[in-house]
């Protein structure tokens, strides 16, 4: 039981650093990123809610030509 918890020990930080780098890869982690650029370079300013967040970021994604020609 002693190795399971020593081997846990060592594996957790690298999981979850995977972790973050698989979310950062799928842009799961959007709006904690525009979260943490907000507070850093615009002080002060309104953080819109993560619904208000997706929307935007769909709507920014779709409107518009989507293609190459």
């Amino acid at each position: 039981m002693r190795r399971v918890a020593q081997l846990a020990r060592r594996l957790a930080p690298r999981l979850a650093a995977l972790w973050r780098a698989l979310r950062s890869a799928s842009g799961d982690d959007a709006y904690e990123r525009y979260c943490s650029h907000l507070a850093a370079r615009h002080p002060g300013e309104p953080v819109m809610t993560r619904r208000a967040f997706f929307a935007d970021a769909q709507r920014r994604k779709w409107s518009g030509i989507n293609r190459c020609c």
